[in-house]
């Protein structure tokens, strides 16, 4: 059996298997943030240690014994598995740029609030993170008022499509729940990633019931702390109260349907390459829930996670996946 090359060996036994263990969590994290070039502070790999609430010394303690046996590599205050230096200096832009357009997100959040049936905004995606690529767009996951989910998501992909030109740079809306559904269905290590990130914009009450519903997220992730929920002023929204009041009765149901059923059937013309697998978990679409991923972000992000584990796996002798 191949030797693990982790450095254990001045710790007592017991130590040196909680020092391994740790190690192998901290590979994780590192290799699970390379899929996005993304290197980490010591703090941040703690709050995204999978089952475990380690100390940020505990951590560090584990990074220094992965260090000196060049499985991972360190540029200022991060840390990474390969081209720290580089990936840090595109890191510090992205931040800056994350920076110069929260404002706009945040009126994009309040504008979204306005509009009928929408009960909670979140910013989601990399922005959630703090940070943006150059082309990168700011997405938004949103919660509708039960049977009216289609009806606000077209709403909102018509004023996108009408008064933004089409554009998503600022207003990409990709996923909507309703407030009796609001546990997410799929529960991996991506899924919960998006969850502890979230940055509840609008909608004090139901994000914290968006979060409450999603405890999983946290327990696998128990170092994140749950986000604090932010109560954007939204101003006046007559065209809100009185949307909801013309679509309240039967009219509204048969719309909503309506506005589901084109959409689906939109879809499965535009993307007809997709086998029913992989259209469910990209293109999801039910009463309750919208979540247009087309390019499958999730799955390609979770393959690449399983590339860097066997890679990892390979080189130091020591199970991750």
């Amino acid at each position: 059996m191949e030797r693990s090359t982790t450095a254990t060996a001045s710790y007592p036994h017991g130590e040196q298997d909680d020092l391994r263990s740790l190690q192998r969590t901290v590979l994780n994290v590192l290799a699970y943030f390379d899929v996005f070039s993304h290197p980490m502070k010591v703090e941040e790999i703690a709050r995204f240690a999978v089952g475990t609430h380690a100390s940020t010394e505990r951590i560090l303690q584990a990074l220094t014994g992965l260090e000196k046996n060049g499985h991972v590599h360190r540029s200022g205050p991060y840390w990474g598995l390969l081209q720290v230096e580089k990936n840090a200096h595109e890191r510090l832009a992205a931040e800056s740029r994350a920076r110069t357009r929260m404002p706009k997100a945040e009126v994009m959040a309040r504008r979204i609030a306005k509009f009928p049936f929408v009960r909670a905004v979140f910013i989601s995606g990399s922005m959630s993170k703090g940070c943006i690529a150059t082309d990168g767009d700011i997405d938004f996951f949103v919660v509708t008022a039960p049977g009216r989910l289609w009806v606000a998501r077209t709403l909102l992909v018509l004023y996108k499509k009408i008064f933004l030109l089409n554009s998503r740079r600022d207003f990409c809306v990709n996923y909507f729940l309703d407030t009796e559904h609001l546990a997410v269905e799929d529960r991996n290590l991506f899924t919960a990633t998006e969850v502890v990130t979230l940055m509840p914009m609008y909608g004090n009450g139901t994000t914290e019931a968006f979060f409450s519903r999603n405890a999983w997220a946290f327990k696998m992730l128990p170092g994140a702390p749950t986000p604090k929920s932010r109560e954007l002023a939204i101003g006046s929204a007559r065209s809100k109260g009185l949307g909801e009041r013309l679509l309240h009765g039967s009219l509204g149901d048969t719309l909503d349907n309506w506005c589901m059923q084109l959409t689906w059937h939109y879809w499965k013309r535009k993307f007809s390459e997709l086998d029913p697998q992989a259209f469910e978990l990209a293109l999801r679409t039910r009463t309750y829930v919208s979540k247009h991923h087309p390019r499958n972000f999730q799955a390609r992000v979770l393959d690449g996670l399983g590339q860097r584990l066997r890679t990892l796996e390979k080189r130091t002798g020591v199970p991750l996946s």
